[in-house]
């Protein structure tokens, strides 16, 4: 085990890590037709980072699980039981192991997918956001250095704090609140470089340590030769580059394509959802 708080990420050229990530579901009376999504597992290969050991488990004994990849390339497990007595508990164990020895080339060259483009409901550009985007624009070669303004822009214009957004909150709300977390720092940056033409994703993972999973923001660009594309990791939320000590588990248009744990059952009453994940560098060169 490595201390993080020692590392040098400026010189590090590979780093290894370990996941383990809980959730439990508690509930006041038995529930009927649970039909659950998670999507807590990395690819095998997402750019310098590579999956080498997965596992996810299910603490329940009646229960179907099946796994797919979606449209972006994610790892999707869907679990069917017909019926939760108490609680349910689902943990998710990963190894990885990442080198910061080369770009993110995406498949398909460039131009990038649509998708990329365009606005989303959480997404959308609004009056204010869209005159940031002008004036952003107006001031910065369309590119990185574009990005790179966007990113210290989303920075400035946004709090850090709990409790004032949920999952449904947009863009344009939580600029108008002022606050929010790692999720609206990240919606804001893509309705803003959409505003601005620059094709983005949102990117679900986790920084080392513990605490709920983190989001930032990947802005593809055309390589110089103009043939490739290659994506660029932005944090808003720490006004930085995203680099060897992030986790990626899976990108997509917004939250709503990669929200980790999500699902719906026959019940009368709701349930209590518990958390746990602890990230650790195990390795460093």
């Amino acid at each position: 085990m490595v201390d993080p708080a020692s590392v040098d990420w400026s010189t590090a050229r590979r780093a290894a890590y370990r996941l383990r990530q809980t959730f439990r579901y508690e509930y006041a009376a038995p529930i009927a037709d649970l039909n659950h999504r998670l999507v807590v597992i990395p690819p095998m290969r997402f750019g310098d980072q590579r999956r080498t050991y997965h596992e996810l488990l299910v603490e329940l004994e009646e229960v179907r699980l099946q796994n797919r990849e979606d449209r972006f390339g994610n790892v999707v497990f869907e679990v069917f039981a017909p019926e939760v007595p108490k609680a349910i508990e689902f943990v998710a164990e990963v190894s990885v192991e990442r080198s910061a020895s080369e770009p993110h080339i995406l498949a398909g060259g460039w131009p990038a997918d649509d998708y990329l483009l365009e606005p989303t409901p959480l997404t959308a550009a609004d009056e204010r956001i869209q005159a940031a985007a002008d004036k952003l624009g107006a001031g910065a070669d369309w590119g990185l250095q574009l990005a790179d303004q966007i990113n210290d822009w989303v920075y400035r214009s946004m709090t850090y704090r709990y409790g004032v957004t949920g999952v449904r909150t947009t863009a344009a709300e939580a600029l108008a609140v002022g606050a929010g977390v790692c999720q609206d720092y990240a919606h804001l940056m893509l309705a803003v470089c959409r505003a601005c033409a620059l094709p983005s994703r949102y990117v679900s993972g986790h920084m080392l340590g513990q605490g709920g999973t983190h989001a930032w923001v990947e802005v593809v660009l055309p390589d110089d030769g103009g043939r490739d594309a290659v994506a660029w990791a932005f944090d808003p939320t720490h006004a930085g580059r995203a680099g060897l000590g992030y986790v990626t588990i899976a990108v997509g248009r917004d939250y709503a394509d990669v929200a980790p744990t999500s699902g719906s059952y026959r019940s009368g009453g709701a349930g209590r959802l518990t958390t746990s994940k602890q990230v650790t560098l195990t390795d460093l060169g």
